[in-house]
């Protein structure tokens, strides 16, 4: 495949709001040992290319500085040693950077194959919740059949996909959500209850059920001392983000008593072996049941690569349900 010079992106003119994502022109990356050039149809917008728009969340250094850390589209060239893809296949891939671009490199061994059913747009909206949900919800956060589980946020990427994975597990699932309509998706999806915490403590009715055995939280701040409340003895609370603040006061008397474990982990800074592993898992646990049609992603809006401000703009707002994606070729 003959590859052009320069490719179309969206990159982050300086650190500020949505209007600093502006189109320009960067040259066509290659593909070094072990990795694959994608060419994108479609790529997707999560909260840390927001952040990492804001100045708060700096690319590794070997990593593209565009955002964007998943995509789909086609393999458009292979680097040494490459013997898994071959240029054509269709893939969505866990990226390290770059996605906000119509070509990107990523290792050949995060991407896996376009589930059977799934269009491009749903692909793209696939790996940067799949990964995360699978590493801290079984991996890390051990989640077994009849345990009762806790997802604050269900309605957004991380939610959605949590509450599929966790019913398709067996466990009872409850989420949190801020409007009737997205407890409603909630339930739909699987959750056995859907809380709104406008309107409910959802401390009070983990509470009514014997407590949580495990908590997926990304809101931080004030819910620390409130999920430990919520869990059941021997809890597990993972941390996956904190949207209202990374300081939070913990009762470290609760912890010992009731022998609480409180873990955590973000994505993109582990090894290229550990999201290998992440995707060995998904590629035999997940993808047959996406394929399947048992599982699917949300998808909330689409937007022009050109427009990826308004997408950040939507996605800030909090009023979606699901995934946002751009659309690139």
């Amino acid at each position: 495949m003959q590859l052009p010079e320069t490719m179309r992106v969206v990159e982050i003119s300086e650190y500020g709001g949505p209007e600093v994502l502006k189109p320009a022109t960067r040259p066509v990356p290659r593909p070094g040992p072990g990795q694959i050039l994608i060419r994108l149809s479609h790529a997707g917008v999560n909260r840390p290319d927001a952040l990492q728009r804001a100045g708060t969340y700096a690319p590794p250094p070997d990593a593209s500085p565009l955002p964007g850390l998943e995509g789909a589209g086609h393999v458009a060239a292979i680097g040494e040693g490459v013997t898994r893809w071959q240029v054509g296949d269709a893939v969505t891939a866990l990226l390290p950077g770059g996605g906000y671009a119509e070509y990107v490199v990523t290792h050949a061994d995060h991407a896996l194959p376009v589930p059977e059913g799934l269009s491009m747009e749903q692909a793209a909206a696939l790996c940067e919740t799949y990964y995360t949900v699978w590493t801290n919800v079984f991996m890390r956060g051990g989640l077994e059949a009849d345990e009762r589980f806790l997802v604050h946020g269900g309605s957004s990427g991380i939610g959605t996909t949590a509450i599929q994975l966790a019913a398709l597990r067996g466990a009872r699932v409850f989420a949190t959500a801020g409007t009737p309509e997205k407890c409603e998706t909630c339930r739909t999806l699987g959750a056995e209850r859907a809380i709104n915490y406008r309107e409910e403590d959802y401390v009070e009715v983990m509470k009514a059920e014997g407590g949580a055995q495990l908590i997926l939280d990304m809101v931080g701040g004030p819910y620390m001392a409130r999920n430990l409340d919520a869990l059941a003895n021997d809890g597990r609370l993972v941390q996956i983000a904190f949207l209202q603040g990374a300081d939070m006061q913990l009762n470290m008397t609760q912890v010992m008593t009731r022998r609480l474990t409180i873990t955590g982990s973000t994505l993109r800074p582990q090894s290229d072996a550990a999201k290998a592993m992440i995707a060995e898992a998904l590629l035999k646990e997940a993808w047959p049941h996406l394929e399947a049609g048992r599982i699917a992603p949300v998808m909330d809006s689409v937007f022009p690569l050109e427009k990826a401000a308004e997408a950040h703009a939507r996605m800030e707002t909090s009023e979606h349900i699901g995934k946002i994606v751009l659309k690139v070729a």
